[in-house]
């Protein structure tokens, strides 16, 4: 899994969650909702500094954005990339399918 942030969603976290060099933020998958790919669930995030097994981590502009392994069974077989929804005023998510 390949997790890609995207410059817009980067100074969206920065702004609005106000995360700052040295910092970490987790997505993982939660009951309710719909995603692309998965119906009765949808991403979470939520600031977290101290990453826990995680089987995908990528930092970008000193923030390390990352999934956990007792989240796998969201993302598997997917690669996300995230950007920033100017209409919603938030996050997007985009899954791309991996060979994994």
């Amino acid at each position: 899994m390949k997790i890609t942030i995207t410059d817009a969603a980067s100074k969206w976290f920065h702004d609005d969650m106000g995360v700052t060099t040295g910092n970490g933020v987790r997505f993982y998958g939660k009951t309710y909702g719909k995603t692309a790919v998965h119906s009765g669930f949808s991403i979470g995030i939520m600031r977290d500094d101290e990453p826990h097994q995680p089987i995908a981590m990528t930092e970008k502009d000193g923030v390390n954005y990352y999934v956990n392994d007792r989240d796998e069974w969201f993302f598997t077989g997917y690669d996300l990339t995230v950007d920033f929804d100017e209409a919603n005023d938030g996050p997007k998510y985009e899954y791309t399918p991996n060979n994994e």
